[in-house]
């Protein structure tokens, strides 16, 4: 095994904890010492060929900044390292011309590296960081007599033209200004401007300024953006974030479109059934989020997915994760089943412009309802109706509850670190059951020390979840708990919600957007329907498979559970079995 440290910059405190880490190392009354100060910014440097691995640094760092992190031995090559002590990416993903190629993996474990170095953003330095300049040409011979040699030479030549949407569009506004629909044609450069405008479902927004639209809408327009410029490979970075169901089955035919007319296409998603739906390929890129990530081979869709939710790499005889994700078929659940919590009555509520109808229901203790539907339909108001944040026109809940809710924008108004956050919000907080059953599964150790405004979209996510299970609660609702998050950070929140909700014998109430996450958590499901922005109807908590059928037969696809993971699979549009579930009246998937 190679071994590697890593170090936090960011959580490294040099003179609150006056180099404890220097202080307990055994290896610093050596001839050489194992760590030595950086004189550039005052944080340790661990030398990895003298660490010998035992561990007391980490255990002894205050800020817990340290990592020591075992490398397979065949790990001796890798396409980029940030520095020392610093993560490492090895392998890059194959180019495969009129194919769309998914990539598969955590948060932090390089596949944003990975675009910005295929996209020319990012020249890699084969390991050698200490280097004051890279140059494309080292890359060219490095991967002499291979696909991506081509690819980098012509890259590199301006043959080949790149097209990239960026992660975080939701930053698009601070750099580019003016009118969506003259935004658009200025860049169509393939005459599909009134079909991707279509296909997007940009209609509404054409007239308004860029700094006017919500996440989705942003969402949209770079994808449209993306689509009507005229190149040979596009990437794009978590294109269906912000988006509902409907719309990201209009993306996966936007980005289709590309391969169809031969284009390479590259995409990283986090929603299984997008990416299932969009892809031909995936690469699945495993390693230590923060530390390293390496590019498995290229896999089909179907086999590489399933090799992720399994945990083992075949090809590679890797084991990525100790168990396999399972997804169980729940029996339809009915209402005599179970304790009721509460029932509330026909809820009105309008707004100018807007009204919302949702029909009566019951809540029973100890089950989660998912709430699923198009953007602007009126499923957050219904939750904050629910939760007592906003006062209903007509209708009532039948029975006064403890709630706790988890708002879809967090925006906290407090300036300090997240475990002062932590100690203020979270009641349970410092105790054994909060880090057994919250702390350790969300990870939250690795933010404790930063300040609140320097998380990312993913790291407050898991913050907010985390405080809002922490509380005392009867009824705990969620309005898009999976926003920002990886695949394995969406089930992992999951299951601690059921454990939560079981433990408590308490009840859950959950909005989001990801059919593969409502299929692993649902007992009941509620649909909103209507007209977005302008009339929003809801029906009562039914089972699962009933709201699926409904939901699914308006946007007029169908689902299938794949046979070996059981996972939920869009069927491709007038397919056999497409054909055949619509013929019964079976939308959301027959077995096998």
């Amino acid at each position: 095994m190679t071994r590697i440290a890593i170090l936090d910059e960011d959580r490294c405190q040099p003179k609150k904890c006056k180099y404890t880490c220097i202080e307990y190392c055994p290896g610093v009354r050596m001839e050489e010492d194992t760590i030595v100060i950086n004189e550039k910014n005052k944080k340790p440097l661990i030398s990895e060929e003298l660490c010998v691995g035992c561990g007391i640094c980490t255990n002894r760092c205050p800020f817990k900044a340290i990592n020591i992190i075992n490398l397979p031995e065949v790990l001796d090559d890798p396409i980029h390292r940030y520095g020392q002590n610093k993560f490492e990416l090895f392998g890059l993903p194959t180019i495969n011309e009129g194919s769309v190629v998914g990539i598969l993996g955590q948060n932090g474990i390089g596949k944003s590296t990975i675009m910005r170095i295929l996209s020319g953003e990012l020249i890699p330095n084969l390991g050698d960081w200490e280097r004051d300049e890279n140059t494309w040409d080292e890359v060219v011979d490095h991967y002499k007599s291979t696909q991506l040699q081509k690819y980098f030479k012509n890259l590199l030549k301006s043959e080949i033209k790149v097209v990239h949407k960026p992660q975080m569009v939701d930053q698009l506004s601070k750099f580019v200004k003016g009118n969506v629909g003259q935004l658009l044609r200025n860049v169509d450069e393939v005459n599909r401007f009134d079909e991707i405008v279509e296909d997007l479902q940009l209609e509404n927004v054409l007239n308004r300024d860029i700094e006017n639209l919500s996440g989705g809408e942003l969402q949209r327009v770079a994808i449209g953006a993306s689509v009507l410029r005229d190149g040979d490979f596009y990437y794009f970075d978590e294109p269906s974030s912000w988006l509902d169901v409907s719309q990201r089955l209009n993306i996966v035919k936007v980005i289709r479109s590309l391969a169809k007319k031969g284009k390479s296409v590259m995409i990283i998603e986090h929603d299984l059934a997008t990416l299932d739906a969009i892809s031909d390929y995936v690469h699945i890129v495993y390693g230590e989020p923060g530390a390293y990530g390496v590019v498995s081979q290229m896999k089909g869709v179907r086999v590489g997915i399933n090799a992720y939710i399994n945990g083992f790499l075949k090809e590679e005889n890797v084991r990525i994760r100790k168990q396999a994700i399972e997804f169980k078929i729940h029996a339809p659940k009915t209402s005599d089943e179970g304790e009721l919590l509460t029932s509330y009555t026909n809820i009105e509520k309008g707004y100018d412009g807007f009204t919302l109808s949702v029909e009566g229901g019951e809540l029973y203790h100890n089950e989660i309802v998912t709430a699923f539907g198009s953007n602007g339909i009126g499923k957050t108001t219904f939750a904050k109706i629910i939760s007592k944040v906003e006062k209903g026109d007509t209708g009532r809940v039948e029975k006064k509850l403890e709630i706790v809710y988890k708002p879809q924008y967090l925006n906290y108004d407090f300036d300090g670190r997240v475990e002062d956050f932590l100690y203020m919000k979270a009641p349970n907080y410092g105790t054994n059951i909060f880090m057994s059953e919250i702390g350790r599964p969300l990870s939250m150790e690795g933010i404790l020390d930063k300040n609140l405004d320097e998380l990312s979209g993913g790291e407050l996510q898991r913050l907010a979840i985390a405080v809002t299970l922490s509380q005392d609660g009867e009824l705990y609702v969620f309005d898009e708990p999976t926003a920002f998050l990886d695949v394995e950070q969406r089930l992992t929140v999951g299951k601690i919600i059921k454990k939560i909700v079981e433990s408590k014998n308490a009840t859950a109430l959950i909005i989001d957007h990801d059919i593969v996450f409502i299929d692993y958590i649902t007992n009941r499901a509620m649909i909103f329907y209507g007209e977005p922005g302008l009339k929003g109807m809801a029906t009562r908590p039914t089972d699962l498979k009933t709201s699926m059928n409904k939901f699914l037969e308006d946007l007029k696809i169908t689902f299938r559970r794949d046979k070996e993971t059981k996972r939920p699979r869009v069927n491709k549009f007038d397919s056999y079995l497409d054909r055949q579930q619509k013929e019964n009246q079976q939308y959301y998937y027959l077995e096998g």
